[in-house]
């Protein structure tokens, strides 16, 4: 047995996917740095309107609604940049190559005129 954090993974698991002590770390870092950027996003941004309250006052439940939820979307999308990185990392240590993520595959599409004419679907031809 192989302990990846604070579980156990049994040794065939471990020679089946030989990254997967790689991507746990790699994953737990995402995590880690979600919610630093929360904690550190909702101090900055509540005091910041605490400053910014001397000129527009307005009740201090609001200062930290607007603090959670910004930090709460800003966490969320650092949370999933870092995860997809793990993501990619994973295909690499399984694969041995990067995913492609491009969904344009091959010649892109040409942009020249036809020279035909165009035909409607009654069979008349188009200028």
């Amino acid at each position: 047995m192989v302990n990846i954090g604070l579980t156990k993974v049994d040794d065939a698991l471990m020679e089946k996917h030989p990254g997967l002590q790689q991507y746990a770390a790699c994953q737990s870092r995402a995590f880690m740095k979600g919610t630093g950027s929360f904690i550190i996003g909702t101090a900055s941004l509540f005091f910041a309107q605490q400053v910014l309250q001397k000129r527009l006052p307005y009740p201090l439940q609001w200062n930290l609604l607007v603090s959670i939820v910004a930090s709460s979307l800003f966490s969320y999308s650092v949370t999933r940049w870092e995860s997809m990185k793990c993501r990619d990392l994973w295909f690499f240590l399984e694969k041995g190559n990067l995913p492609d993520s491009d969904p344009l595959k091959g010649d892109p599409p040409s942009l020249a005129i036809p020279t035909d004419p165009k035909v409607t679907k009654y069979g008349d031809s188009m200028e």
